[in-house]
């Protein structure tokens, strides 16, 4: 019986971890190269594997910059003319989402006009959190079975499903100060409003009233 809730979990914990995050994409090359950005939501601390195989292409050049979404917009890495396969490592530093961008360069010595079809391939895979952690090495060190592997494993999903949710309680009692604050602008605004037209009422009661004692209207 043991086993088998065991095994439940681990079911069910595997299904809810996420994926790798695994593209492939043609990088055309310019003098001026617009920057092909992927980007990928992460937690403050969370650990990021880019792992970059860059396809050959002569009279190119490809950099890599890793950075983030942040007001700051950390540049965590930034590297020149990476080929074949690229493996990078960052923490993030913030919550917010972390991109990978690529430039292809075309070398000066090669036409415009020639390099209309000029490009190189990028197989880039991205593992954050619990993905990026290599527990086949960790298992190895510390002489883990099998069993005890997968449990470390779901300990590291458990942490970013924790995370998340404090994540997203902060992200929800933000959002409920915002609409306290909201609210109580609205209010203000709604007396101060009342207040206006009821002294825009009395001063014209007064200013009519003496308007009408000048032509003797009135007592």
């Amino acid at each position: 019986m043991a086993r088998i809730t065991t095994l439940s979990l681990l079911a069910f914990f595997a299904f809810i971890t996420p994926f790798a995050h695994a593209i492939k994409f043609a990088l055309p090359a310019a003098r001026l190269p617009i920057p092909k950005c992927i980007w990928n939501a992460a937690h403050t601390h969370a650990l990021v594997i880019v792992t970059a195989n860059v396809g050959p292409g002569a009279h190119q050049r490809v950099d890599v910059e890793i950075l983030d979404s942040t007001p700051h917009r950390n540049v965590y890495l930034s590297k020149r003319d990476i080929k074949g396969e690229t493996r990078l490592a960052v923490t993030a530093h913030g919550e917010g989402e972390v991109g990978v961008c690529f430039r292809n360069y075309l070398s000066p010595d090669i036409k415009l006009d020639m390099a209309r079809n000029m490009s190189r391939t990028v197989d880039l895979d991205i593992d954050i959190g619990a993905d990026a952690v290599d527990y086949n090495a960790i298992a190895n060190q510390e002489s883990l079975s099998g069993l005890e592997t997968e449990m470390r494993k779901l300990e590291g999903v458990v942490k970013e499903i924790v995370d998340e949710l404090e994540y997203l309680k902060q992200r929800e009692e933000r959002f409920s100060d915002t609409n306290l604050v909201t609210n109580r602008r609205v209010q203000n605004f709604a007396w101060f409003t009342i207040l206006a037209l009821a002294a825009l009422g009395v001063w014209q009661i007064l200013h009519l009233r003496s308007f009408f004692k000048r032509k003797y209207l009135i007592d």
